[in-house]
């Protein structure tokens, strides 16, 4: 039931301590003075709690690596050559294990002796261009034949650290702190920093965990004649979060086979062979467990599946294994190999070991019991059974695509995963290193004195103990090197740089989730559909257009992510008091499953199921019976034909959840994808159904993401606009933070002029948005003034632009490492072979000082071109004698600024290094600043869309003016708003120029109005205009720049918030006459950098053509191309037979006159020279054979890729004739 409420929903918004209002004064103070306890944006902290804690529970105690070290337990290597070894012969057993390993937080190495702090913060790995990590040792226990546990400390590397996580510096540091160790006030943390770039992992949907899905794929029926399109798949996951997935396949003569992938290998295995392996059990109880007992009622109606189970026994019978021993030993033959087993384990414990690593192992993979086998049995009985009701037509398919089955792999498990994997894998290579000494020590036993002395120095130190460098490069590139795919689907883009081009972009990277580059390359559709399933977790506004529409998505503001297991030691209990019985009955009709985790509690009745399922939540939400509030209770009805019923709970991490209020209890409920499709959530409070609704959501606009919020009137406006703001946003030149000066980011954009906007959200302060001004708001007016407003255009007013509007700057960072200088070591040797300043002795050119100091360095502030000296540097070698570097060659090397266009030195870092040593700088970080105000082809945008370049900066003294004087700082055409229905965009104008008027925060929330008399956002704001002394509609008359005459017609104007984009004309325009060539074709290269050509198409001809302009024509195909001379014959019409003749030189011949050598014959029509012949037209060819004739020949400008064709159609064997006029 759901019972009235009189104290309403929103407990939440009562609670909130920022408003839509300015607040100035409390901004500026908590900007001028930190807090020094916590942060005053707790929204916005939470935004990243999913990637921080994450990496924290992989180091956690009980945490995930404590999990993996267990699963990978103890690995075993026996001694002397198998090869020669008979059978029965005894060996002695090495075992190792990994005890426990540790992260340290960043430090300075222990080689470094110098006195004082020795943390290494992230500020300084970013200004010194290096990654933050910390120094990773693992606990290495080792025994030989059951003796006493050695133990040893080895060093595995140093692995990158994430920021603000439990093994970092500035974990739980308040902003006061933060601004000391010169981060932001309000740095998230949440990402890593690798070679000074700040990466993070991003986040990807997969399957929901332990969760059998009925699917359909026609792609099954391609792996052999017997397979059809049904199967079930769970992705199971054990503790340490890796997952084995395990398939159910139904075969077409009602056979089920049981398939998995190990080391990206497939197998196949007939499923009762798994189910008698893993319990003593009866055909009797395997027949009971999935058709149902004998007697229940409704058995004889269910035909279609006992055929198939009598089928799947009797088929079984060929193997002739009666018992669990006997089945075991069989697997053990079969898979021992495929597991890598040790030689001496028997066949019986080969066949334990492959259930416990393979079949279902989120309900057991290390100190499995006989309980968690039959748990296992279990699962897979209802897994067989679910199968045939698939296949019966009595469920519907799971969608894969529907955020109820899916859930997200979390930043720090896919980091716990490598990890993992990386110790087993030098956990492995162990017994390589160990063959190799046998092989060259004639395999001495490990029992001897010799091993025990080289089993660490010589043995283990062979092995690659750096597991730290497979993390860099994970991080670095975002590619997975891994030899057995971690049951993913793919093997690269894992991590994205974390661009901080303004602060959306950023805190947007940190909330994306992804559906995986395997989808991107599908042809279908069917995966980027917007599915109702999402409302509340994922943004349905907030997706790129183009190729990743639909698979990379925003969650929603409020939605969380889970990122520890829950305890729900006490569920079983209460469900077996609530009326759970342990065995099935025979139709869905009579019983449905209780499974919690991918366990069977139980089965009950569909009523007793919904019973279950109301109780729970009650109890969850108030918080008794020790259940956990974020538990998720999937109760799934019965149906005829829909999903297969019965409830479902989870209360294991990586989850999305969201907060929705409970109305029996008018407390905060999590709810889950899963469940949420079958429950009754209103959307606000007025649509609340007596006896149906059970919860209502807190706010409407719990379904977008911080970005999608920040529209103003999103609900005014076309959905696509929307969409394109949610992009436009994040490409916008704004503020990255304020702690700029300790950046080194390869090229960033700041907002000179940023203002806090007039209409905005309450979450635009709840998230500390003001911070990081994004913006300008402009008066704009709405009016097709001087044509210079067609397509898009906007004019700006020329004073508006010299009072700074949309000014901003670039700032670009250089780094000039001398390491790199030396050729032959190129950053290999750590020996100094160059250092900073003028040669000692060289000559100092007086234009080299125009820009460098005494120093060898550039001047602070100092203006730089193409091709200006920015450092300058020599060459030193180590004089022992004097104790110094000294320079040999006199000779003073340059370094210029490369790039066109002009710049600032902004800032020059000296970056040192943690060795200790005193050693001469090796490394200059030069930052950069480059002026950009705006110019003639800048983008810029409304927050609708409305997106658009400058096309003209008019003089004030020709814009137009309203009676009260005011001039429009743009102008934008009418015509941009009729087809794109970006009515939130005239909504703002009328708010903001309200706000304005009245000094007014203007609340631009979405669904606030309605369509109402009385309640509309025209009225509302209109009114304020009206008491303004404005007009009610926002319009006003206006008079021209240029005559003074009233315009025909009142105009629109008000306040919009406007945005300048980074794409700007100097970034992007090419000219090009003559340039670099393509060697082959004669033909411009392509690409501005490289000052390359623009092609003119086909299309671009036919343009040229149509207006007339021939010699235009001409002049791009032609001359400013492959223009080339040629020689062609014109008698018989050939390129390639042309020939030029020897040079004779200009000496005098015999007959006293000149020799006429280098003249162009044709070799084709002239004819060997006969002692007749006039020599005068003789002409003599390379070989010095005398050739008669052939000199009708003709130079002809034509583009050299005709030549190519020409030569390339002649080694097919296809002449061309050339017709030459004259």
């Amino acid at each position: 039931m759901a019972p009235s409420r009189a104290n309403g929903v929103h407990e939440a918004a009562q609670k909130r301590s920022w408003t839509v209002n300015y607040d100035t004064t409390k901004r500026h103070k908590l900007f001028t003075q930190p807090p020094s306890n916590k942060t005053a944006y707790p929204n916005l902290a939470e935004t990243i709690r999913p990637h921080v804690d994450s990496f924290n529970t992989v180091f956690a105690p009980d945490g995930q690596l404590q999990h993996a070290l267990k699963d990978i337990g103890t690995k075993t290597f026996l001694d002397g050559d198998a090869s020669t070894l008979s059978d029965g012969e005894p060996r002695n057993r090495l075992e190792v294990r990994v005890k426990e390993v540790f992260l340290d937080k960043s430090k300075v190495p222990p080689s470094n002796k110098t006195e004082g702090k020795r943390e290494i913060l992230p500020v300084e790995c970013r200004e010194r261009h290096v990654t933050y990590k910390g120094r990773f040792q693992g606990r290495v226990a080792y025994r030989i034949n059951n003796g006493d546990w050695k133990e040893t400390v080895r060093e595995f590397g140093y692995i990158p650290i994430m920021l603000r996580s439990n093994r970092c510096h500035l974990e739980g540091l308040s902003p006061k702190d933060l601004v000391n160790s010169r981060e932001e006030t309000e740095e998230l943390g949440g990402y890593f920093i690798v070679n000074g770039i700040e990466k993070l992992i991003r986040m990807l949907i997969v399957n929901r965990r332990n969760f059998p899905m009925a699917i359909i794929r026609p792609s099954f029926e391609n792996r052999g004649p017997t397979y059809t399109k049904w199967g079930i798949q769970i992705r199971s996951v054990r503790p340490d979060q890796t997952s084995q997935t395990n398939v159910l396949h139904y075969l077409s003569d009602g056979n089920v086979t049981f398939r998995f992938s190990w080391r990206k290998n497939e197998y196949l295995v007939p499923v009762v062979m798994i189910l008698k392996a893993l319990a003593e059990t009866t055909d009797r109880q395997i027949f009971e467990g999935i058709v149902g007992p004998a007697g229940s009622t409704g058995l004889e109606a269910k035909q279609f599946v006992t055929d198939r189970v009598e089928l799947l026994l009797r088929t079984y019978k060929a193997y002739s294994l009666h018992n669990r021993s006997q089945t075991r030993e069989f697997l053990g033959s079969k898979f021992r190999i495929v597991l890598a087993v040790p030689d001496d384990m028997s066949d019986e414990d080969a066949g334990t070991e492959f259930l416990r690593k393979v079949v279902l192992p989120h309900l057991g993979c290390y100190d499995v019991t006989d309980a968690n086998d039959e748990d296992k049995f279990r699962i897979l009985l209802f897994m067989i059974r679910k199968l045939y009701a698939l296949v019966e037509g009595e469920c519907a398919v799971d969608n894969p695509d529907a955020v109820s089955s899916q859930e997200i792999l979390l930043p720090g498990a896919l980091y716990g995963m490598i990890i993992k994997e990386r110790i087993e894998e030098w956990m492995t290579s162990i017994g390589l290193a160990l063959r190799d000494w046998g092989r060259s020590n004639r395999y001495p036993s490990f029992a001897s004195k010799e091993f025990e002395r080289d089993f660490l120095t010589k043995i283990v130190r062979k092995t690659n103990e750096n597991l730290g460098q497979a993390l860099d490069y994970f991080l670095a590139t975002g590619n997975l090197v891994s030899p057995t795919g971690l049951d993913l689907q793919q093997v690269s883009g894992y991590t994205v740089v974390a661009e901080k081009i303004n602060f959306y972009r950023f805190i947007s990277h940190f909330r994306m989730v992804h559906r995986g580059s395997f989808f991107a390359e599908l042809k279908t559709t069917t995966v980027r559909k917007l599915l109702p399933e999402s409302w509340g977790f994922l943004c349905p506004v907030h997706t790129p257009d183009g190729s990743p529409c639909g698979l990379l998505n925003h969650l929603a503001h409020k939605c969380k992510v889970a990122t520890h297991s829950s305890d729900v030691s006490n569920l079983p209990h209460l469900v077996a008091q609530l009326g759970t019985v342990p065995s099935s009955a025979a139709t869905l009709a009579e019983s449905v499953v209780v499974q919690l985790d991918g366990r069977i509690l139980g089965f009950c009745t569909p009523k007793q199921a919904k019973v279950i399922g109301d109780t729970l939540r009650y109890w969850k939400v108030e918080g008794t019976h020790d259940l956990p509030t974020d538990l998720e209770i999937g109760y799934i009805p019965s149906s005829n034909g829909g999903q297969y019923p019965g409830i479902y709970m989870f209360s294991t991490p990586a989850r999305m959840m969201r907060p929705v209020s409970y109305l029996p209890l008018d407390k905060t409920d999590y709810v889950g994808p899963l469940e949420q499709p079958y429950m009754s959530i209103a959307c606000t409070e007025p649509e609340i159904a007596s006896g149906d609704s059970t919860h209502v959501e807190e706010d409407p606009t719990n379904i977008l993401s911080i970005v999608a919020n920040q529209t103003p009137f999103p609900d005014f406006n076309q959905s696509p606009r929307n969409q394109y703001q949610c992009q436009m946003g994040k490409q916008t030149m704004g503020t990255p933070g304020t702690a700029l000066k300790y950046r080194t980011d390869n090229k960033s954009y700041r907002l000179q002029t940023g203002q806090t906007p007039v209409v905005r959200p309450p979450l635009h302060n709840e998230y500390g948005l003001d911070n990081f001004p994004n913006g300008t708001n402009a008066v704009v007016a709405v009016i097709s003034y001087t044509g210079y407003d067609m397509d898009d255009a906007m004019i700006l007013n020329k004073s508006s632009h010299e009072r700074g509007f949309g000014y901003g700057t670039i700032y670009k960072t250089k780094k000039v490492d001398l390491s790199e200088e030396s050729k032959s070591t190129r950053g290999r040797s750590k020996a100094v072979t160059h250092m900073f300043g003028f040669a000692p002795e060289s000559t100092i050119k007086a234009f080299w000082r125009n820009t460098l100091e005494e120093d060898g360095l550039c001047a602070i502030g100092t203006k730089v071109k193409d091709g200006d000296i920015i450092a300058a540097s020599h060459t030193v070698t180590w004089d022992p004698a004097a104790d110094c570097y000294v320079n040999r060659d006199g000779v003073t090397h340059l370094h210029r600024y490369k790039d066109p266009e002009e710049a600032y030195v902004e800032e020059i870092k000296l970056i040192g290094n943690d060795s200790g040593s005193n050693e001469p700088c090796q490394a200059i970080s030069v930052r950069l600043r480059i002026p950009r105000s705006p110019v003639i082809g800048d983008k810029f945008s409304s927050r609708h869309g409305q997106k658009g370049v400058c096309s003209q900066k008019w003089p004030a003294i020709n814009m137009p003016f309203t009676e009260s004087g005011m001039q429009p700082d743009v102008i934008i055409n009418p015509h941009a708003f009729p087809s794109r229905m970006t009515i939130g965009m005239f909504v703002e104008s009328l708010a903001g120029k309200s706000g304005a008027l009245h000094g007014l925060a203007q609340d631009s929330t979405p669904f606030k109005f309605k369509d109402k008399e009385g309640e509309t956002a025209v009225e509302y704001f209109g009114h304020q205009l009206q008491r303004a002394g404005y007009n009610y509609h926002g319009n006003e008359p206006m008079y021209s720049g240029i005559t003074g005459e009233e315009l025909a017609a009142d105009i629109y104007i008000g306040v919009v918030y406007y945005q300048r984009l980074r794409h700007m004309v100097n970034d992007k325009f090419q000219v090009r006459t003559t340039g670099p060539v393509t060697p082959l074709t004669g033909q411009p290269i392509k690409g501005r950098a490289k000052g390359g050509g623009i092609r003119v198409g086909e299309m671009e001809r036919d343009a040229l053509l149509a207006h007339g302009t021939a010699f235009l024509l001409q002049d791009r195909l032609l001359n400013c191309s492959d223009y080339t001379k040629a020689w062609v014959c014109k008698k018989c019409g050939s390129f390639l037979s042309t020939q030029p003749s020897k040079s004779g030189g200009y000496e005098r011949q015999a007959s006293g006159r000149y020799g006429e050598g280098g003249r162009v014959r044709c070799r084709r029509c002239s004819r060997k020279a006969v002692v007749n012949d006039a020599k005068v037209e003789c002409w003599e060819d390379g070989k010095g054979e005398r050739w008669f004739g052939g000199d009708e020949v003709a130079l002809v400008a034509v583009p050299g890729v005709l030549k190519y064709l020409d030569v390339e159609l002649a080694a097919m064997g296809i002449g061309l004739k050339w017709q030459v006029e004259p």
